[in-house]
């Protein structure tokens, strides 16, 4: 399957040597080389990046490494795919816009025989990722289509709608409005909070001790670098 990387912090920050680690796995030292993705988020805007080639083969990843950006958010994606074609329509992260927010999504899993009806938001690519990120996004505009609501309203919503989706296979994520980063484990996903940053992946990217298992079927929120009660 596919491996998750994910930034928040307090103020604007890169992934250093975090993304080398991580981009190596991408088709070096691990088996994820179906392409590989990185979204940036500064306030509303999201600058997004995607690329259907190993990340070890990538130019564009080969720049990002060498002048890295920093922001408050960023979800990085590698993918081993299991539904849809080697394509850069496929590559993870995905964005739409939501509450005048954008949001960003990647996903770690496999989801069988999970297809939503189209709503509000239409798959461009044909993952099962990205269905699910649509439909996520659909339920919560329809649910709340006044706005965002109180962040433990949207945070309860959240929890569900990922049970409901997660009940079709593995359905690991990590997830971004620009403020908050939402992670949810189906099997395998960790989490280390440091210096006003919390870092999430499927696997530790370093030695460190620190590192925090989620528990199947947990859904956590980060915000200011911190864990979100």
């Amino acid at each position: 399957m596919c491996q998750l990387l994910g930034l928040n912090s307090s103020l604007p920050a890169g992934l250093g040597a975090f993304f080398d680690v991580f981009a190596e796995r991408g088709g070096r030292t691990d088996e994820h080389k179906d392409g590989w993705g990185i979204a940036f988020h500064s306030g509303k805007r999201c600058r997004l990046f995607t690329d259907h080639r190993a990340a070890i083969d990538s130019p564009l990843a080969a720049r990002i490494r060498r002048r890295p950006l920093r922001a408050r958010n960023i979800l990085a994606h590698i993918r081993k795919a299991t539904q849809g074609r080697i394509a850069l329509e496929n590559s993870h992260p995905f964005a739409r816009r939501l509450w005048d927010q954008t949001w960003s999504f990647a996903h770690n899993g496999d989801l069988k025989g999970f297809a939503p009806q189209p709503s509000l938001y239409r798959p461009q690519g044909d993952t099962d990722s990205e269905a699910a990120f649509c439909h996520l996004l659909s339920q919560l505009a329809r649910r709340f289509p006044h706005g965002a609501p109180a962040p433990h309203v949207l945070r309860a919503a959240m929890a569900e709608l990922a049970g409901e989706i997660a009940a079709h296979g593995t359905f690991n994520f990590i997830l971004s409005n620009g403020d908050t980063l939402f992670a949810h484990c189906s099997t395998n996903l960790h989490y280390r909070l440091q210096a006003g940053k919390a870092i999430v992946a499927t696997q530790p990217v370093d030695d460190t001790s620190g590192w925090v298992a989620f528990a199947p079927g947990e859904l956590k929120a980060f915000g200011q670098g911190l864990l979100r009660a």
